[in-house]
């Protein structure tokens, strides 16, 4: 195949699959928290929650919207540039894709139209159940991807007939131990993700002094919930590093920039990685402790990259520097979840402009640890497409040229930048407008024969947001 077609197809398959991963990340917890609203809101009857409700299935609606849209080429991109992959792998991937469509998918269409048009024409029962069967097929359609990715991680289950990789045990494929530390893994970062987006809102809305009992709500609860999962988060993440360490060892290698064998074995915290020398410049690192991280050994012996054939060892500076992103962006949410929490429990932090600023400016951050993290794994697994069995220059479509993949990578991203600008600006606008016109107001609901009924509201809602 030609070198330029592959290079240009794995860039192509690096920035639909990151600008997709953005809106599930983001949906999954959103869901999750307007079931907690509703909840809430029946429970207690307080209108705040409602109105919060009401307010952010405005904007959970285009996120789905966005991620439904940015996720449709995934299927077309196996096709066109990865036809190998496809084929020899079909027989897993085709079914766990479908389990996916009928389970996930299904609850999400079924019942997300209930959420939109459905509140004045169901008991409110059936409506809470209805926001609890979205909130179930967002998590069901993140499990099923971390199934089909993890078995490509660690490929288990099967058989090789006829050139193909044919399922011998669904079981080993479903409930490999290693999707059960990667799944919870992806879903509380998505939780995490949820909890800032909302937290980050509520102080946003307080530093601008605006919509006070909604944003101390919004404050409050997301970052009580961030405090409460993102120490749950750390250890998941130590446990997705054991399967690392144990089945895939030169990416392990790679994150570690770990060169030689050793025994013990130091953690390097931060280097420049070089390849041509094999060594790490300028290296901050401390003895003993990759042993302890590695292993819980104090003197376990760890392999180096030196250990694979070149051919065989991922590149490693993404991985290495992308893994340190995505624990600093952990940690540093963990202090402002924290100390955030804490003041609140105080009732001081109100009053706490500079922290306030701070868990404003961090709602990227969740979203910077995915993104690090799946390239830690997926650049980590390199050379690798299924991981020992089928490499990524055999995977891609061997007639595939290069002309015909710059011209897909240029329209992808055309149109994905032509979608992410206005779906992101429309939620700014939804965003900047905040819960105006909901208060104490019977709430407008749209009709499904005019789904738009709302639009000319809108400029009247921004012009009181603002």
């Amino acid at each position: 195949m030609d070198p330029t077609a592959l290079l240009l197809s794995r860039l192509q398959f690096a920035f639909t699959i990151s600008f997709h991963i953005i809106f599930p990340a983001f949906t999954i917890g959103l869901a999750a928290w307007l079931t907690v609203l509703e909840a809430m809101h029946q429970y207690s009857g307080r209108p705040v929650y409602r109105t919060l409700f009401e307010f952010w299935l405005k904007i959970f609606g285009v996120a789905f919207g966005m991620g439904v849209v940015s996720g449709v080429v995934m299927a077309f991109q196996f096709g066109t540039n990865w036809s190998v992959l496809s084929k020899m792998s079909g027989p897993i991937q085709g079914p766990l894709l479908a389990y996916e469509t009928f389970t996930a998918f299904m609850l999400e269409a079924g019942f997300f139209g209930i959420l939109i048009f459905g509140r004045p024409r169901v008991p409110p029962w059936f409506y809470l159940f209805s926001t609890a069967m979205v909130a179930l097929g967002t998590t069901l359609s993140a499990f099923w991807i971390m199934v089909n990715n993890s078995w490509m991680q660690v490929p288990t289950g099967y058989v090789l007939q006829n050139g193909q990789f044919v399922p011998d045990d669904w079981a080993q494929i479903i409930f490999n131990r290693v999707v059960w530390v990667r799944f919870p893994h992806m879903l509380l970062a998505s939780y995490l993700t949820g909890a800032f987006c909302v937290a980050a809102t509520g102080a946003w809305y307080l530093l601008r002094r605006t919509y006070r009992a909604e944003a101390h709500v919004m404050l409050r609860m997301g970052l009580a919930l961030a405090a409460a999962l993102l120490p749950l988060q750390l250890f998941i993440g130590h446990l997705v590093g054991d399967y690392v360490h144990d089945y895939q060892p030169a990416k392990f290698a790679a994150i570690e920039a770990r060169w030689h064998d050793e025994q013990p074995a130091s953690e390097v915290l931060i280097a420049i990685p070089d390849s041509s020398t094999e060594s790490n410049r300028y290296a901050i690192s401390i003895p003993v402790l990759g042993s302890i991280i590695a292993s819980m050994s104090l003197s376990s012996k760890e392999v180096g990259l030196s250990s694979f054939a070149p051919q065989d060892r991922p590149p490693v500076a993404i991985p290495f520097f992308a893994f340190r992103i995505m624990v600093g962006c952990g940690f540093v949410m963990l202090g402002l979840a924290w100390l955030g929490t804490w003041l609140g429990l105080k009732h001081r932090l109100e009053r706490s402009r500079l922290l306030l600023w701070g868990i404003f400016l961090s709602f990227p951050l969740p979203w910077i640890a995915i993104l690090t993290g799946w390239y830690t794994a997926e650049v980590g697994r390199q050379p690798w497409t299924v991981y020992g069995v089928l490499r990524t220059a055999d995977a891609a479509t061997p007639f595939l040229t290069a002309s015909a993949a710059t011209a897909s990578l240029i329209l992808f991203v055309a149109v994905y930048a032509f979608i992410f600008s206005f779906g992101t600006y429309y939620i700014y606008r939804l965003l900047r407008a905040g819960p105006a016109g909901l208060s104490g107001k019977p709430l407008d609901v749209p009709v499904p024969n005019r789904p738009m009924s709302l639009a000319d509201k809108m400029p009247t809602i921004v012009e009181a947001g603002e």
